[in-house]
């Protein structure tokens, strides 16, 4: 992979292959395997999530320094990884040996035999939730000419993939709890010979006084059901 056209048809094909239909789990280890066949240099490549509460998941891992490195600049609070989530879009770390921006995190992570680094800020969903695709090389010092450009743009299919990812996997969620509560108001209906916004009307209710979302309310009459 060597021209541009080598590089952009790579790209091309891993689009592809991101948005084919899969569980949000796949995709993100999907992501991450294809940007590590796709982005020249890099022999490791994960993906990490920032949830609600500030804590760093790593979600997806392709290369086994992936969840070592990654824990690392978390636990240590600096890193390519850490910048590229809380300050800058991009992290470039070639010759990273050398790098005098994370003087904790860099000698351990050269330890462990990383030569280059770079942190792209990702986006898994449309709500804003944010991530980071993490590519580290333990094979050269020096990044691919074209390396930032190529991660930046595999970056933005990711996001669009993850989207798609997220509205299956909130469909999915929907079309279940709409049947779950459809067999909670047949078992009230049968069970205590009430209509059907009556039972409905009695999920609600105990959704309310329970402090509990109408779905698990629902599950909770649906398994005791089934066990009986």
């Amino acid at each position: 992979m060597n021209t541009r056209s080598d590089i952009g048809m790579a790209i091309a094909a891993a689009a592809r292959t991101m948005h084919q239909p899969r569980t949000l789990d796949e995709t993100l280890q999907t992501i991450a395997e294809v940007a590590r066949e796709s982005i020249p240099g890099f022999d490791h490549v994960g993906i990490s999530e920032v949830h609600q509460d500030g804590k760093v998941e790593t979600r997806a891992a392709a290369g086994d320094l992936v969840l070592r490195l990654d824990e690392l600049q978390h636990s240590l609070a600096q890193g390519p990884c850490v910048d590229s989530l809380h300050e800058s879009n991009v992290v470039v770390a070639p010759r990273i040996r050398h790098d005098p921006r994370w003087p904790k995190y860099v000698p351990r992570a050269v330890q462990l035999g990383l030569k280059s680094q770079l942190a792209v800020k990702l986006y898994l969903n449309s709500e804003g939730t944010l991530g980071g695709l993490n590519l580290y090389s333990t094979v050269s010092e020096e990044l691919h000419p074209e390396a930032e450009m190529l991660a930046d743009v595999f970056a933005a299919h990711a996001a669009i993939a993850l989207d798609h990812a997220h509205e299956r996997r909130s469909l999915n969620e929907a079309l279940n709890t709409r049947k779950v509560i459809g067999q909670a108001i047949g078992l009230l209906m049968e069970r205590f010979q009430m209509n059907e916004d009556r039972a409905f009307a009695f999920l609600v209710r105990a959704s309310s006084h329970s402090n509990l979302k109408l779905r698990d309310i629902a599950q909770e009459l649906v398994d005791e059901g089934n066990v009986k």
